[in-house]
């Protein structure tokens, strides 16, 4: 049976979230359809520039993304303190970009003279809306939405373009992030539609690599990495950039088929101090989309409750 959002989207368990969106036509959603014969690459752009867009005004952070032939993947962080702070008109603002809103809005907006009880409404409409800027059903759903418009107004047809809800995972601790970043930035490589990680297109690994060629500290619409955790450790990713890339670059080469061979002696940094085993990595880099929950046991006992469930449906990664 289908589980309620609530029962599987909760920031009080993680603000980190690993969402799937697939279609549900047989016609591609990116790619080339040989039997149709037609190239839908273009469409990948499409998703690219709606996800970072909505990234922008809504107070949830991309961390990691790839757009393959008729699904997507992106890894989303909850970001509840960018949203509380936000001044009622930034919040106005924002929801106006992707939306017509009410009259009385508008003029609140233009700055006009309302009266005491016109404001008070508008400050809850408002309200609603920041709450709604921290909501990954909404999110998804104005990314959904607009890219079947584009894509049914392109194929001349109706009907639904994605299949009905997108799923979504719990990521609950560190190790499950970097998995599942892992995984979705390898998806184009475990595919055989890119040989490395720098030639995977539409992915956030090679926006990050383009980004550090080009002198730029951060990928445009990305959210940043913060290093290692620490008592004054800003908004971010908690691992380095560096040591990312460096446990991406020796996953993919281990997860392809042609270069399996034996695994180096030498571990990224950053797998030793999550304190996985290789062989553990591997399995769990290539097969993160079972269940609705990644973690450790510790995380995921701590996260039952708050996601109303009684069981675990996911995979479990050692304790430190």
């Amino acid at each position: 049976m289908t589980k309620a959002r609530a029962a599987q989207i909760n920031v009080d368990a993680t603000p980190y979230y690993h969402c799937i969106s697939r279609c549900v036509r047989r016609s591609f959603l990116c790619g080339y359809d040989n039997e149709e014969g037609k190239n839908f690459e273009h469409r990948r752009a499409w998703i690219e520039e709606r996800l970072l867009m909505l990234a922008q005004a809504f107070c949830i952070d991309v961390c990691a993304y790839a757009i393959m032939s008729n699904h997507y993947h992106v890894v989303l962080h909850i970001n509840t303190n960018s949203a509380n702070t936000l001044a009622p008109i930034d919040v106005a603002e924002r929801w106006l970009t992707f939306h017509q809103g009410p009259v009385l809005i508008q003029r609140f907006v233009k700055g006009e003279v309302l009266s005491e009880a016109e404001t008070e409404r508008c400050l809850e409409i408002i309200d609603t809306w920041r709450e709604r800027l921290c909501s990954i059903s909404w999110f998804m759903r104005l990314l959904n939405q607009h890219i079947a418009s584009e894509a049914n107004r392109e194929d001349q047809c109706t009907g639904h373009f994605w299949e009905g809800r997108f799923k979504s995972q719990a990521l609950l601790d560190e190790k499950a992030l970097a998995a599942a970043m892992a995984y979705v930035d390898l998806n184009p490589i475990r595919a055989d539609m890119a040989d490395s990680p720098e030639s995977s297109d539409h992915t956030s690994v090679k926006a990050r690599i383009e980004a550090l060629h080009s002198d730029h500290t951060n990928a445009e619409g990305l959210l940043v990495f913060a290093g290692y955790p620490r008592k004054d450790m800003h908004d971010g990713i908690p691992f380095r950039l560096i040591d990312y890339l460096e446990l991406v670059d020796w996953t993919g080469r281990q997860v392809r088929d042609d270069k399996r061979g034996q695994i180096s002696s030498t571990l990224p940094p950053l797998l030793e101090r999550l304190g996985i085993e290789p062989a553990l990595w591997l399995k769990t880099a290539s097969n993160i989309e079972v269940g609705t929950m990644v973690g450790s046991e510790t995380s995921i006992k701590a996260a039952l409750p708050l996601l109303q469930r009684q069981r675990a449906s996911g995979l479990r990664l050692p304790d430190s």
